[in-house]
């Protein structure tokens, strides 16, 4: 009898001590590198981004692009050149106002609600 306990004792502790060297790590491990697979596909993405905002920057270091950006978005015209604005006419019709939105439907009533003498 006790040397069977004592067998159940050590095969138990037996099982705690593996669990704890070998299964414990292992989903750590696992867990880890789900991660780190994770944050590498971020990296990839943010690379490219970056690439992307690089080649925006020295596209913007350009004359050709300040030139374009100065005249679409600030109207802006090189010495001796003329702007000119063509701005709708006093007869040309007003987009139509937006319709007011639809009241909510009304709430369904209770069956309690519904019957009247319960009041």
């Amino acid at each position: 009898m006790r040397l069977r306990r004592l067998a159940v004792v050590l095969a138990t502790a037996a099982l705690v001590v593996f669990l704890a060297v070998a299964v414990f790590p292992t989903r750590t491990y696992l867990d880890q590198r789900d991660q780190i697979s994770a944050e590498q596909a971020k990296v990839h993405v943010l690379g490219q981004e970056n690439a992307k905002l690089a080649a925006r920057v020295q596209e913007l270091h350009t004359d050709a692009e300040i030139e374009r950006l100065a005249r679409q978005q600030y109207n802006l015209v090189r010495p001796g050149e003329e702007a000119y604005a063509i701005l709708p006419g006093p007869n040309d019709p007003q987009p139509p106002a937006p319709a007011p939105p639809e009241p909510p439907a009304p709430a369904k009533k209770s069956l309690l609600d519904r019957l009247e003498f319960w009041r």
